[in-house]
Formats: structure tokens, C-alpha cells, sequence
């Protein structure tokens, strides 16, 4: 499992961005959000359902390519507000 990001933590430094060795991570402006309902469904960014910051222009991390994250931890570890995780799947852990 790649790397998680919080949202509603995330500042939209792009410090993951930069650090990322594979320079798998991007920062950009998303459009879509999940429904606030949890049904799941992606709908329209706006003001009412920005689940982060106040601001639609509001960078935010994005990994288009998951399985090329190398899960080294560097953004983790050099995140300012430790917006990110890395849950490691019980295939990784060899259990």
C-alpha cells in the first residue's frame, strides 16, 4: 500500500513533492472530492465540500502511480504537519 495522505492536515507545502526520491508524489489543485454522504461517489469540488483548508486553490499531494511509490518513508519523515502515512501491507512485512 503506497503512501496515505491527510488532507485536512496537508498545508500544500509540496515538501513531499521535492523530497520524493522516485519523484512519484505531484502536487496539484484537485477537482474532484469524495461525496461528504461516504456513499463514495466523487463530486465537484466546492466551498461546501472543500474537506481541507478554505481555499480552492489549495495545492495538495496526488501519487498518480502508486505502485512505483518505493515506500522509503522520505516524505513521511520530512512532512512539517505530518500529513502523511505509510501502512505497509502484511505481504511487505512477509507475515
Amino acid at each position: 500500500m503506497p503512501v496515505t495522505f491527510d488532507l485536512d492536515k496537508c498545508d500544500g507545502c509540496g515538501t513531499c513533492d521535492s523530497i520524493c526520491p522516485g519523484d512519484v508524489i505531484f502536487m496539484h489543485r484537485p477537482k474532484l472530492v469524495e461525496s461528504p454522504d461516504g456513499s463514495g461517489v466523487m463530486v465537484k469540488i466546492t466551498e461546501e465540500r472543500l474537506p481541507f483548508g478554505s481555499n480552492l486553490n489549495k495545492r495538495a499531494p496526488y501519487l498518480p502511480r502508486p505502485e512505483e511509490c518505493w515506500h522509503c518513508g522520505s516524505c513521511r519523515q520530512d512532512c512539517p504537519t505530518e500529513a502523511i502515512s505509510i501502512v505497509f501491507s502484511p505481504e511487505m512485512l512477509c507475515i
